[in-house]
């Protein structure tokens, strides 16, 4: 065979610049052809450092000729007068491959008979015989039409260069390990950086990254085709296996780290890395990616996620993807690398990407996604809680397995980097001045308010109340103070965060709140309450069970400040339950759609002969037995005089006894309700007046009714009932604490 070829490293598309690039980093000049090739010349030793060393290419081809071949006679003549004889050995085996595109020869099978004959007819022409045994050496040929241009290679890989010998246990959906080696190359990752991909699955991505990083030749496990043709010299392949050997790192700087929910598939992972003799450089843990948290600073996540073409459900990857900013905020000065085919990939986690490429996992066409974060400073010393981790702190980032065994801190301690966050914005989460700005200004808002309020505790003995009411516009947070803890709840408006930043300004603003009004961190609770629209309910926020006592009037209450938007204690019902409380003394209370039972407990404490407490939920009703017990109101013994009822309002009223008559009624339904306990769901704008006229049977001549709903617009004609006295009293019942005026509406009504 001639001493130089032109030659040609195939691979996926988009991968070209990167394959031109390793081969330049070989010394070969190179330029990138059509899709999927790259074009350069060399002898056998090139043939064989492209086949030991390219990552990211698929096999090396010797191109032998190209021509136009619109019909099988140009197709055959052509073939059968290149020199044969030369290329191949008399006993060589040498099946065609091919493929049309675009041609006027379309037809593969009958391309491949051509081709095949017109070798044969050349074969026995330049080797003098009649006969072609094939015993020999494969020499596989490819005929490739495009567009009526014909090109004929001879592979010298066989087996594609993405089988590196290491990968025996492969996950569901796997990755190849030139596409994992790409995606590692276009990153900003460097050996003495941080590595995660929380979807690890069998490893491939951490594997081929470790593998760079101990610069371990990506075929120097495996054999190629050309390795038994009779031209290629014994010693060529073993010398550049030596040298291959001889220029690898023993160790990295960073151990790399791999998790995936699936522990099953993990295994596999460290099988295949102790395969690929990197297992030491790579820490795999069982760990959801949507619980993922790390202390390492700049390093880099490069992941392949599902996203539902071979596994994974539509529901759950649209959660994954919508949670994924509120995770990588927890990496600030990372850059974040997401290879998925996920559609509308930027609208979910909230922002543009600052490069993407479109690339080829198998045939899915994927979008390879780049997040860069903020640039390290090499040289600056920094302050120690800013300091790079060892490799033990980063394996303690994830509760180790049995099986694992870590190193002790102080056997693996290392000196800190000497990196510090450089000026730009991170990849997720980064906040500018305006959040400064925003936070100085809640802050001063704060504290006039505090000032405002700050004798209510002694003097008017009001330890809960309103301390902010989205008095900044954009501000629109609702901070209420419960004695030593402060519950900040979020009502959405429109912004112009990304998703990541909006949680961090969140989180400025309440550690702002916190310590402004000097309440630990462990004391502030905070909530999100989206816009309740038709048909919509707030649905438990958290499971933590956490309640504490608080005061108020003088007597106790459980709140939750954790698991649900509401407390379990509407403050701004504070003056209508003292309203109660007044006029509770030897009356029967009826309380409607009860909640707590806070109104049950003022009335209680007010002298009420009886309390009848009305609520669908069991939960809300044990609630309200708690809180009548820790004011010593009733016993785990003894009762007397309360009555709770776990029902249908609609439903208790339509099957109450006749003869019994309330004197005192609290009427204060949700806006808007729906239980499977129940056949139809509440609305209080078309479901409020029917009842109080279903009710109002049920009260006594001379005995009040108070009425109170959040719907602001709630259109309410007191004709419609006939009843001796309605009221709205809205403005005596809101209390002062309350920028907002119209919280809710209340009327007093006498039958």
């Amino acid at each position: 065979m001639q001493s130089t070829h032109d030659l040609i490293a195939t691979c996926a598309f988009g991968l070209e610049a990167i394959v031109r690039r390793e081969l330049e980093s070989l010394g070969v000049e190179a330029s990138i052809g059509e899709s999927g090739r790259v074009h350069f010349r060399g002898d056998l030793e090139i043939v064989a450092r492209a086949n030991l060393q390219l990552r990211c290419a698929d096999r090396v081809l010797l191109r032998i000729a190209e021509f136009p071949a619109a019909d099988f006679d140009a197709l055959f003549e052509t073939v059968r007068a290149l020199p044969w004889g030369d290329l191949l050995p008399i006993d060589a085996e040498f099946p065609v491959t091919g493929r049309s595109i675009k041609s006027q020869l379309s037809s593969v099978p009958a391309c491949q008979r051509a081709v095949k004959r017109a070798v044969v007819d050349a074969m026995m022409r330049d080797h003098a015989t009649t006969a072609l045994d094939e015993t020999g050496p494969i020499f596989k040929i490819d005929i490739a039409l495009l567009k009526d241009i014909a090109t004929l290679t001879i592979d010298t890989t066989g087996r594609s260069l993405h089988r590196r010998g290491y990968r025996t246990d492969v996950s569901q959906a796997p990755l190849k390990e030139t596409l994992a080696a790409a995606m590692v190359l276009l990153s900003f990752w460097k050996p003495d950086r941080p590595l995660l991909d929380p979807f690890c699955g069998s490893g491939t991505i951490p594997i081929e990254a470790a593998r760079i990083g101990h610069n371990i030749a990506p075929g120097i496990d495996r054999d190629f085709s050309f390795e038994s043709w009779p031209t290629v010299p014994p010693s060529l392949l073993p010398d550049l296996r030596s040298q291959a050997r001889a220029a690898q790192v023993d160790s990295i700087e960073e151990r790399i780290l791999g998790s995936d929910i699936d522990g099953r598939v993990l295994r596999a992972a460290r099988d295949n890395a102790t395969r690929a003799g990197v297992a030491d450089s790579i820490h795999f843990q069982p760990g959801d990616a949507l619980k993922l948290t790390n202390r390492r600073r700049f390093g880099c996540l490069i992941t392949n996620p599902p996203y539902g073409q071979r596994i994974g459900e539509d529901r759950e990857l649209d959660t994954l993807y919508r949670s994924l900013p509120e995770v990588l905020r927890g990496l600030p000065t990372w850059s974040h690398y997401f290879l998925t085919a996920y559609p509308n990939f930027e609208a979910a986690v909230g922002r543009q990407a600052d490069r993407r490429r479109k690339l080829y996992n198998g045939r899915i066409e994927c979008t390879y996604y780049q997040f860069h974060g903020p640039k390290r400073v090499i040289g600056q010393q920094v302050p120690e809680s800013d300091q790079l981790t060892t490799d033990a702190e980063a394996a303690s980032d994830y509760e180790s397995s049995p099986s694992e065994s870590k190193p002790s801190k102080a056997a693996t301690q290392a000196p800190a980097k000497p990196y510090t966050h450089a000026d730009g914005p991170a990849a997720f989460g980064h906040l500018d001045d305006k959040a400064v700005h925003q936070a100085d200004l809640f802050a001063t808002r704060l504290r006039k308010r505090a000032k405002h309020l700050r004798r209510w505790p002694t003097k008017r003995n009001i330890t809960c109340f309103r301390l902010y009411e989205r008095d900044i516009p954009e501000i629109p947070l609702i901070v209420d103070r419960y004695e030593d803890h402060l519950h900040i709840t979020e009502y959405e408006r429109p912004h112009d965060r990304d998703p990541a930043q909006h949680a961090n300004w969140l989180d400025l603003m309440a550690r702002t709140a916190g310590e402004t009004l000097d309440v630990p961190p462990a004391n502030v609770h905070f909530k999100r309450r989206g816009r309740q629209k038709d048909n919509t309910q707030h649905e438990k926020v958290d499971h933590t069970g956490n309640r504490i006592v608080v005061q108020e009037g003088g007597l106790k209450f459980l709140v939750n400040l954790d698991d649900y938007v509401d407390t379990g204690l509407f403050l701004d019902h504070r003056i209508a339950r003292s309203m109660v409380r007044d006029l509770a003394e030897g009356k029967w209370l009826l309380n409607l759609f009860s909640y707590t039972g806070s109104f049950t407990v003022y009335a209680a404490a007010g002298g009420a002969r009886k309390t009848t407490s009305v609520d669908l939920s069991n939960t809300y009703l044990s609630w309200t037995k708690e809180n009548l017990r820790i004011n010593g109101l009733i016993d785990e013994k003894r009762q007397d005089g309360h009555t709770f009822v776990a029902s249908d309002v609609a439903q208790f009223i339509a099957d109450h006894p006749p003869g019994e008559r309330y004197d005192l009624v609290v009427f204060d339904p949700p806006t808007y309700s729906r239980s499977k306990k129940t056949e139809r769901d509440w609305n209080v704008q078309t479901d409020a007046v029917p009842m109080l006229q279903s009710l109002l049977p049920l009260v006594r001549k001379g005995g009040v009714i108070f009425f109170s709903t959040n719907f602001r617009r709630f259109k309410f004609d007191p004709a419609d009932l006939d009843v001796s006295e309605c009221h709205e009293i809205s403005k005596q019942t809101v209390p002062e604490d309350f920028r907002n005026r119209r919280i809710h509406r209340c009327w007093r009504i006498v039958r």
